[in-house]
This record gives C-alpha cells, structure tokens and sequence, in this order.
C-alpha cells in the first residue's frame, strides 16, 4: 500500500509531463520557457485542449473565451449578504457550481471562463462597488485586471499576469487535477468535476498556500532578520511557505518562471523593490539553512515564494490569491476531465480494511 500515492501510474496523458528529478514542466510536447516564448493564455488553452474538444462555429476556444466571459456575466446573480461574508474561494465555489453541467466545447468555454468573471465581480461586490462587465476584445488576463480594477490595466501588468497564468495552467496529476478525473471518470460533467478540482485547490497544502508566503514576509520584516527568523522557524519545526515540492527534488521551473515576470513588471513601474529585496533575502538563508538542517531532504524553492510577490504586485487581494490560482488552472482540469472522459474508465481504487473482524 502506498498512502500518498507516490509512483502509482494511474492514467496516460498527453497533456503535461512534471519531471521533479530535472525540475522540468513540459506541456503538450513544449518546456515552459518555450510555452512563455510563444504563447498567450488563449493559444496555450488551444494546445492544452487541442483534440479532446469539438470546435463550435469553427471557433477555437481562445476565440471562443471573450464571448464565453459575457455569457458568465449575464448569470451573474443578484447580490447576497450570506454569499459575500465567505472568502472568496468559498463564494467562487459556490458560483461555480451555478453553471450548468455539460462535456461538450460551449460548457468548457464557459467554465474555463467563469473564474475570472466571478473572482472580479465577489471582489468588487466585497469592497461595495458593482460587478464591471466583460469587453469580450480583451486578452483574458487583461479583461480580468480591468474588470477586477473598473480601468484598464498597463500592458506590463496584464503581461505578467497571462505569464502567470500560463505557468500554472497544468501540473501532472496533483491533488485538484486528480480529483477532477476522479469525477469527470463517473460521467458527472464538467462542471461537477471542476467544483470538486476547485475545493480540492482550497486546502492550504495545495492552492491555499500562496497567501501565508506574504504572512511570513511580514512576519521577517526585514533583510537583515532573515537569517534568525528563517532559523527559529525550522528549529521549532515549522513549515516554511514557498519552499520544497511534493514532486520537485530541485527547484522548481515555475519560480524561476514568475520571478523573471516580476522583474518585467518592477522594470516597468509595478511591485516593490523592497519586498522583492525581503523574499531574496528570506530564500537565501531558508535555503541555506534548509540544506545545513534538513540534509536528508531536498527542499528548495517552489512556485508559492514568487506566485504571493507577483500577485501581490498586481494588487491582488491574498485572500483571493487561489481563485486567481484557479483562473489557470481550470484550463488543465477541464483538459484532464475531456481526456479521462474520452480515454479513461472509471477511477476506482481498492482499499485495505484493518478494522475488527466480525
């Protein structure tokens, strides 16, 4: 038996390969510094579904996306006080859940659309101001950031946010994907297999990580503390946010991915010197002391440490750094629920019973 599941090969999948001995990511046959050179959410959405979904009006489903995040918007429900007193991966689940189900090309435009437009609209709803409609024109990440903003956002932002949705798009089978395979194997839908993607990506030992990285850097405060913080904090045994991987045994190519991102973005005015000067000093030394302490294992940084800075950058509120999380990944849930649906049978593992015997 094997708990966790490691090394248990339970689908084969033309979608994405998570090589963690080189700290490789390869999606649909391309490394991601080659996916980041080339393509925008749009054409990466196109390759990542490429096959497992019928064009509709012989649309691609970039093309498809503008007219799909209208559509969501239109559903939108009125405003309700019991909806946004929940934080905001919460409320999105539960939006989420309002859409219909289907399999078919219309039902996935839809999904891979709806956290944007929900995220954007439960933000502003929060803060006492009204939903802003979708310009279907747009760039996905671009349409997100002025509906989330009621402005346009600078082309350098709307930039790193499309490299940051790109970079997570899809990982192999982690815990959300599985779990949309699991659902999507019962025929259930795509919509019933992405809310149950979407909750798992709320535990904090998967999506819900990103936001504690800013706790920490708050909790350092300064450079010139990191080494002592860094070295308290491993001694009573806490966990460090935004370093070692599940998968990964050096470090991880998202992180290198998003922090050239936020170096774009600092160079053209936006995000902090300082707090960027802040996690360079806390990696240093967490990785110092990591490997000093904790010889046995390979911790290294991994893509929370930058994801919470990048976010952070664009004025994403931390509280909903996982629905952002999850304006990406949908697109790889909706992907591995169509190849377990057209591929697969249904997922249904044995379990070991240790209790009494009658």
């Amino acid at each position: 038996m094997n708990s966790g599941l490691e090394g248990i090969v339970v689908a084969d999948t033309m979608l994405s390969d998570v090589d963690g001995e080189a700290g490789r990511l390869v999606l649909r046959g391309r490394t991601l510094e080659q996916l980041l050179g080339c393509c925008t959410f749009e054409a990466a959405a196109d390759l990542l579904l490429s096959g497992l979904l019928e064009p509709s009006s012989g649309r691609s489903l970039g093309e498809a996306l503008g007219t799909a995040r209208q559509e969501v918007y239109r559903a939108l429900p009125p405003r309700d006080a019991a909806l946004l007193a929940l934080a905001p991966i919460e409320a999105l689940r539960v939006l989420l859940a309002r859409l219909p189900d289907g399999d078919d090309f219309d039902a996935a435009a839809r999904l891979i659309a709806a956290p944007a437009v929900l995220t954007a609209a439960l933000l502003r709803w929060q803060g006492g101001k009204e939903a802003v409609a979708p310009d279907a024109s747009l760039a996905h990440a671009a349409d997100f950031l002025r509906m989330l903003r009621g402005y346009p956002a600078p082309p350098p932002a709307a930039a790193a946010l499309q490299e940051y949705l790109v970079t997570v798009m899809d990982h192999g089978l982690n815990a959300s994907t599985f779990a949309a395979r699991v659902v999507a194997s019962t025929r259930a839908g795509l919509t019933s297999a992405t809310v149950a993607a979407l909750s798992a990506l709320k535990g904090p030992l998967h999506g819900g990580a990103p936001g504690p990285v800013l706790d920490m850097l708050d909790a350092v405060g300064n450079p010139d503390n990191a080494m002592p913080w860094v070295q308290e904090a491993v001694r009573r045994g806490a966990r460090l946010m935004g370093f070692g991987h599940r998968i990964y045994r050096v470090r991880d190519p998202r992180a290198d991915a998003l922090k050239s991102a936020l170096l774009r973005l600092k160079a053209a005015g936006g995000g902090s010197s300082a707090r960027l000067a802040l996690a360079e000093a806390v990696e240093r030394a967490a990785l110092e002391i990591l490997r000093r302490e904790k010889p046995g294992r390979r911790l290294d940084t991994n893509v929370e440490l930058y994801t919470a800075l990048l976010l952070e950058a664009l004025a994403i509120p931390r509280d909903a750094f996982t629905c952002v999380f999850a304006i990406g990944r949908i697109t790889g849930w909706v992907a591995h629920a169509r190849e377990q649906v057209m591929t697969g049978r249904l997922i249904r593992p044995a379990s070991r019973y240790i209790g009494p015997q009658p």
